[in-house]
């Protein structure tokens, strides 16, 4: 069954060099079961920090997380670790990483179920089937044999291989070519309509347009989503708003701005003639 994922408020903080650096500053997000998700965003943003909080890899320093019924904010190590086990499949990024390079494609995946208790578990070859990886004997060969695109499809299936409500994958397209981006891609849109809830990381505006819907992350909040190729900014709680880059060359931080809303709807920012130096 697929799960839904809500965030409220999420703040993750962690210590550098004896300061405390803030990567996520609120994050509010709701993903409703079936979903399937890109994260997107310049390099620390926060988007690899956000999956991890979402796999239970992190603690939140403050904020609500729920995955399903799970509180993730509540939960013991042990109860996350069951999580990771069995209702969350985490695919960390590089293939390399999730996988046993010593065993088969159908090893590995049974590796992956040994610790799951009290479910029926697919067979290794179904869940090969999904991502692709059913034919010339693929179940049979180990990981190096298998060309990159494979061996990214393989950790995919690893992380499907106790039929999760909700597959984590963090930049499962990275340093691969169109060909086998695509193929990948297919496979996470058949788990999709499997049933499980998918969110990815990614760096590829590509690979966000192929999900059925992005979420930027900017400055460690959500500054934009786009659904079918439009994009829109996101208004926070507090009534922060994340302007797009060709928006802030016209109005740069510090612009003085009225906000006039429109009989039709519709809201005018508009600068003010007075410049941010001007104003004592």
């Amino acid at each position: 069954m697929s799960l839904a994922v809500m965030c409220r408020g999420l703040v993750y903080i962690y210590r550098l060099e004896g300061y405390d650096v803030v990567a996520l500053s609120g994050v509010d997000l709701d993903i409703s079961p079936g979903e399937s998700v890109a994260l997107l965003g310049p390099s620390g943003s926060g988007k690899s920090t956000l999956l991890s909080l979402l796999a239970g890899l992190l603690p939140p320093s403050a904020g609500r997380l729920t995955v399903g019924n799970h509180d993730l904010v509540r939960a013991s190590p042990a109860e996350l670790q069951a999580l990771r086990a069995s209702d969350v499949g985490v695919v960390l990024q590089g293939a390399s990483r999730n996988l046993l390079p010593y065993l088969t494609a159908e090893q590995n995946i049974r590796f992956a179920q040994r610790g799951v208790r009290g479910r029926d578990l697919p067979d290794p070859r179904e869940v090969l089937a999904m991502v692709g990886l059913s034919a010339r004997g693929r179940n049979r060969q180990r990981p190096q044999r298998l060309s990159p695109g494979e061996r990214q499809r393989l950790a995919l299936a690893v992380g499907l291989a106790a039929r999760p409500g909700l597959l984590l994958a963090d930049e499962p397209t990275s340093q691969l070519d169109t060909r086998a981006r695509d193929e990948v891609l297919l496979a996470l849109d058949a788990v999709r309509r499997a049933g499980t809830t998918v969110v990815v990381v990614t760096h590829d505006p590509e690979v966000g347009l192929r999900m059925g819907r992005t979420v930027t992350i900017r400055d460690g909040r959500v500054g934009a989503e786009g659904r079918r190729g439009e994009d829109y900014a996101v208004v926070g709680r507090d009534g922060t708003v994340h302007l797009p880059q060709e928006v802030l060359r016209m109005l740069p931080p510090g612009t003085l701005i009225s906000v006039e809303p429109q009989p039709d709807g519709t809201v005018l920012l508009v600068p003010s003639p007075v410049s941010v130096e001007g104003v004592q």
